[in-house]
């Protein structure tokens, strides 16, 4: 059952930016409304007001509501015009196919001097005699009934003959009155009955069935292997007795009236509860998928159903999933590096858990946060959207240096492991800057111990060195103090002036 609150109201005031106390025009139609309360203290300023196709029995609580210009009410289960004196702007009424039998409510649509359309075809009041003519005269603001124009012809005949034809209106209303009184005494009387089905069938035995001997019932309630293959039969019998149930309720026949609109809303109600409480034993009785043996070993699963490819080469094992088309990303956490289009991620713990988090895809695709990639040195899984895929790899890798790509292009995901022992040298930038430095040292401490002189000993002399002799006195020659330059001056004799050289500063 619908009730009206301010979350449904807000929900429909999306062309208000959901704001309820300025709203002009607000549509609740087909949300199983039965009772019509709260509008007119939280939507003061509403014009248009859309409650066809509900449940709603009264027409109450919109008497404030002074600016209402357009009320609809259609297809609810109204017996009686009421509580709308207080609508001063009311233009327009719908209530077709409600259950007005009451014709001389309209009389309280008098007070409503700007109401130009009625529409009330559908009704039981609508196949009185002398109807049209009725509401004409008792209504002389109307411009349209049922959507036909008044005529003024037809006014001025309607008003000549009102008081011959308002006693038979009150006749047929007397007689309709005493066909619904007894419609609800039929209606309350079955569903008493039903109720008390219910009550019958939900204390039917121990385990919802219905036993002679009192001993079968504990035997079978003793042994819960023994009640395996009659919980089935039972669930298999339940469904046909809903399927038989739901088929005589749609066969059978019934009058259209207010309690036969309500019970068809409970029968509904009704299965949609039974579906939803299968669908919760079909989720309970759904298996875990195991992914690692009780001995520990890692086990093949495929359960996303993706095609992929396992390339083993003689330095890495390359696995290429064929995951859903990514075609634009933005990256925001630190983990993730970018090498040229596809995306690498790496971290430096064992075991290494590949994360793709926090990425923006303005796509139509499956977004890559939905994939966790988990390396492990005999096996790899992946998580894709929940479902996992476990492959056994043929050799031991390294899962600290492993990589994970998606490319924009295929939108596949390639993950690359190095094996143990083995070193890659393409493709990753980081490793190489780490590892120059060692590699350089190790090579010049070979080149180094290559070109070492190793000094030679002649064998057939076994003769003890001197060892006065070892170090040699070198002789002390004194130093020549060197002699200077002699710088000729213009002095000198030998000295020759060319004028062609510059003069030095």
């Amino acid at each position: 059952m619908g009730w009206i609150t301010e979350d449904l109201i807000r929900r429909n005031a999306e062309h208000n930016d959901c704001v309820i106390f300025s709203l002009e025009e607000l549509s609740l139609h087909q949300q199983e409304i039965e009772r019509l309360e709260h509008i007119d203290k939280w939507c003061r300023d509403l014009k248009i007001l859309y409650l066809q196709n509900n449940l709603i029995g009264k027409i109450e609580n919109v008497s404030k509501l002074k600016k209402l210009e357009y009320l609809n009410l259609a297809l609810n289960n109204i017996e009686k015009i009421e509580n709308l004196e207080g609508c001063e702007e009311l233009a327009k009424l719908d209530l077709t196919v409600n259950f007005i039998g009451e014709l001389s409510s309209i009389k309280t649509l008098q007070h409503n001097i700007h109401l130009k359309e009625l529409f009330l075809m559908g009704n039981p009041c609508a196949s009185f005699d002398h109807y049209r003519e009725f509401v004409v005269a008792t209504l002389p603001q109307l411009k349209w009934l049922d959507g036909k124009e008044i005529e003024p012809s037809e006014r001025i005949k309607a008003l000549q003959d009102y008081s011959v034809i308002e006693p038979q209106i009150r006749e047929q209303e007397k007689d309709h009155c005493l066909k619904r009184a007894k419609l609800k005494e039929e209606a309350q009387r079955k569903h008493q009955e039903e109720d008390k089905n219910e009550d019958k069938r939900s204390n039917a035995g121990f385990d919802g069935r219905w036993y002679t001997d009192i001993n079968a019932t504990l035997s079978s309630l003793e042994s819960k292997d023994h009640l395996q293959a009659p919980d089935i039969e039972e669930h298999n019998t339940k469904k046909l007795d809903n399927s038989e149930d739901d088929l005589e309720f749609w066969n059978k026949p019934c009058l259209f009236t207010p309690e036969s609109r309500l019970e068809t809303l409970r029968h509904m109600e009704k299965q949609r509860k039974n579906q939803e409480k299968l669908s919760e034993k079909k989720k309970k009785v759904k298996p875990p998928r195991t992914l690692i043996a009780e001995d520990g070993k890692a086990l093949n699963v495929n359960e996303p159903k993706i095609d992929f490819s396992l390339k083993d080469n003689e330095k890495q094992i390359i696995l290429d999933l064929a995951v859903y088309r990514l075609s634009a990303f933005t990256k925001t956490p630190a983990l993730l590096q970018l090498a040229s289009y596809p995306l690498l991620l790496q971290l430096p713990k064992l075991p290494f858990l590949l994360f793709f988090r926090q990425i923006t895809v303005s796509s139509l695709y499956m977004d890559t946060s939905l994939i966790d990639v988990d390396v492990q040195p005999t096996y790899v899984r992946v998580m894709i959207k929940g479902k996992p895929f476990q492959l056994v790899l043929p050799a031991e890798v390294k899962p600290d240096s492993s990589s994970a790509k998606r490319s924009q292009t295929t939108g596949h995901l390639v993950i690359c492991m190095p094996k143990v022992g083995e070193v890659i040298t393409g493709g990753q930038r980081a490793f190489k800057s780490m590892k120059t430095t060692s590699d350089r040292s190790r090579e010049q401490t070979n080149t180094r111990s290559k070109h070492m002189e190793k000094l030679e000993v002649d064998p057939s002399k076994h003769s003890f060195p001197d060892v006065t002799n070892i170090v040699q006195e070198k002789k002390h020659t004194p130093r020549r103090r060197p002699e200077p330059k002699i710088i000729p001056s213009e002095e000198d004799p030998t000295f020759e002036d060319n004028p062609e050289v510059p003069p030095l500063i």
